[in-house]
């Protein structure tokens, strides 16, 4: 879908198809857009329209570059915040000209965030750049919603892992879910750590190429403040990441505590039965001359041998303290 927005005073004005585009047009917005609305815009504006794939390629070189003198930059987004587990993909942002454009396959929340902005006059919008660091301020600040989000997750797992109550076999199952919510955290996290390099990488291209082009101080001063933010969030999301990992290994290290408690039980009853096993062993050897065969009194005697062979080692444990 191609939607073209124009500027009307000081806010944008949308309007859908590439009829729409005029000299006031300032933003082209392409989500999912077909071959057909890509060689249109190729043909209109003069540029190549990156494909999904390309969008997804990780090196700098073909996220970040100037080309028929056209400026390149693709961020990775984290959307779908609310989600159990949010959704990513590549954003891109292309300026030439006085124009913005903007490629797409997925529809986060930023962008009605942004225009909501722009309506109520919260900033300004009538220029490319303007437009571009606009959106990417609202990226941002999804990006922070989202590490809170994960923040009070952690914080939650934290009290529930250091206070857990019941018996044992509830501990265990309370351990496994913990454990799994933990692994979640952390995959959400590491998406928005890598959502935060990726914008940072992102700005600080802009910041370079903005200084080429000439851009006026209110939009490079934004840019630098942008630039701020996410190193901000990419302070939290390392917090966070180093938590994650703490809660892991408290998770694993009770885990590992409740399974040697079983281990140490197995091992306390093995010793507890060896010494009864050895009396009923010998008394259970075929010699023709044992003393006791012939004892009215040796079977209650070997029982009374047996057990306590198992009472005196328990008591003994008991008195150790290792049980």
């Amino acid at each position: 879908m191609l939607t073209v927005y124009d500027v009307q005073g000081t806010g944008l004005v949308r309007r859908d198809g590439a009829d729409a585009i005029s000299e006031t047009t300032v933003w082209i917005d392409l989500l999912n857009p077909t071959p057909g609305e890509d060689k249109l815009a190729e043909q209109m504006l003069g540029i190549d329209i990156p494909t999904r794939a390309e969008m997804r390629e990780i090196e700098p070189s073909n996220r970040l570059y100037q080309e028929n003198g056209a400026t390149y930059m693709t961020t990775f987004v984290v959307y779908n915040i609310d989600k159990a587990r949010p959704d990513s993909g590549a954003f891109t942002f292309i300026l030439v000209g006085k124009r913005l454009v903007t490629v797409r396959y997925h529809e986060p929340k930023s962008l009605p965030h942004f225009l909501a902005r722009a309506e109520r006059g919260d900033v300004t919008c009538t220029t490319a750049p303007s437009v571009a660091i606009g959106l990417i301020e609202s990226i941002i600040h999804r990006e922070a919603d989202l590490i809170e989000k994960i923040q009070d997750e952690v914080d939650r797992l934290a009290l529930t892992i250091f206070d857990i109550k019941g018996g044992q076999q509830t501990r265990n199952r309370r351990l496994d879910a913990i454990l799994r919510a933990i692994g979640r955290e952390g995959d959400i996290n590491s998406r928005a750590q890598e959502a935060a390099f990726s914008l940072d990488r992102l700005l600080h291209y802009f910041l370079q190429t903005a200084h080429t082009r000439g851009e006026d101080a209110q939009t490079i001063e934004r840019i630098r403040t942008a630039q701020h933010d996410i190193r901000t969030l990419m302070d939290h999301a390392r917090f966070q990441s180093e938590r994650t990992t703490f809660l892991l290994d408290a998770t694993l290290g009770m885990i590992n505590t409740e399974q040697n408690q079983i281990i140490k039980l197995f091992s306390v009853v093995a010793v507890m039965l060896m010494p009864p096993t050895l009396v009923a062993s010998i008394y259970g050897m075929n010699f023709k001359h044992m003393p006791e065969l012939d004892w009215r009194l040796g079977y209650p005697f070997a029982l009374l041998v047996m057990v306590l062979a198992a009472v005196l080692p328990y008591i003994y444990f008991r008195r150790k303290g290792w049980l």
